[in-house]
C-alpha cells in the first residue's frame, strides 16, 4: 500500500462578488473591480480641466505666485509646473504615474494622463486613469510688457568719445554682437558723440559697464 502526500500548492479560492455575482479573487471589499469604480470614483474633487498662462513675446510660462520660466513642451519642467496647479486636490491621493499626451503644438492644449491610488472601503486599493486638460491663455509677462511700452528703464549707461572718426565705436559693436552683451538692452540710442543703452536692471547695466571696462579704454 502506498501512501499518496497532499500537494501543498494550492490556488487561491474565488469568491463571487457580492455585487454582480462575478467570481473574483477575495479583497476586503468582497466586491470587483467594476462595481468597486461604479460606486466610488477616487478622482473626484481633482479638477479635469485648468488654465496655464504662457508669454508668447518670451515664450514662458506662469508660475504662481509671481515667476515666469521658460519650459519645453512635454518636458519635465512644464510636467512639473502643470501637477503644482492641483498639487492641493492630488494631496488626498497617491500618485502612481504621470505624462502628457500628444497634442497638436498650436491648439492651445496641454493634456496630462494622471495615474493614482486611494484606500477605499475596508481597505481596498483602488486605481485609476484619467486626463486632465490644461487650458494654454496667453498672457503678456510683466518684463515683456515693459519692453513693448518702450519708455521703461531704471538704469542707462552712457558712452562717449570726443573725435571726429568712429572707429572705436565699430570696434565696440562689433565686440558687443560677438558676445551677445546687447541680450538684456532695452534699447540703444544713438546720440551726438556716443550711444546710450538702456536697461531694465541695474545689474544688467552693471554687468555692460564692467564688459566696456575691460574691452575699451574708459
Amino acid at each position: 500500500m502506498e501512501y499518496m502526500a497532499e500537494s501543498t500548492d494550492r490556488s487561491p479560492g474565488h469568491i463571487l462578488c457580492c455585487e454582480c455575482g462575478v467570481p473574483i479573487s477575495p479583497n476586503p471589499a468582497n466586491i470587483c473591480v467594476a462595481c468597486l469604480r461604479s460606486k466610488v470614483d477616487i478622482s473626484q474633487g481633482i479638477p479635469k480641466q485648468v488654465s496655464i498662462s504662457f508669454c508668447k513675446q518670451c515664450q514662458r510660462y506662469f508660475q504662481p505666485p509671481g515667476t515666469w520660466i521658460q519650459c519645453a513642451l512635454e518636458s519635465r519642467e512644464l510636467l512639473a509646473l502643470c501637477l503644482k496647479k492641483i498639487k492641493a486636490p492630488l494631496s488626498k491621493v497617491r500618485l502612481v504615474d504621470a505624462g502628457f499626451v500628444w497634442t497638436e503644438p498650436h491648439s492651445k492644449r496641454l493634456k496630462v494622463k494622471l495615474t493614482i491610488q486611494k484606500e477605499v472601503m475596508n481597505g481596498a486599493i483602488l486605481q485609476q486613469v484619467f486626463v486632465v486638460d490644461y487650458v494654454v491663455q496667453s498672457q503678456m509677462c510683466g518684463d515683456c510688457h515693459r519692453v513693448e511700452a518702450k519708455d521703461f528703464w531704471k538704469a542707462v549707461i552712457q558712452v562717449r568719445q570726443k573725435t571726429l572718426h568712429k572707429k572705436t565705436f565699430y570696434y565696440l559693436e562689433q565686440l558687443i554682437l560677438k558676445y551677445g552683451m546687447h541680450q538684456n538692452t532695452l534699447r540703444i540710442k544713438e546720440i551726438h558723440d556716443g550711444l546710450d543703452f538702456y536697461y531694465s536692471s541695474k545689474q544688467h547695466a552693471q554687468k555692460m559697464v564692467e564688459f566696456l571696462q575691460c574691452t575699451v579704454p574708459c
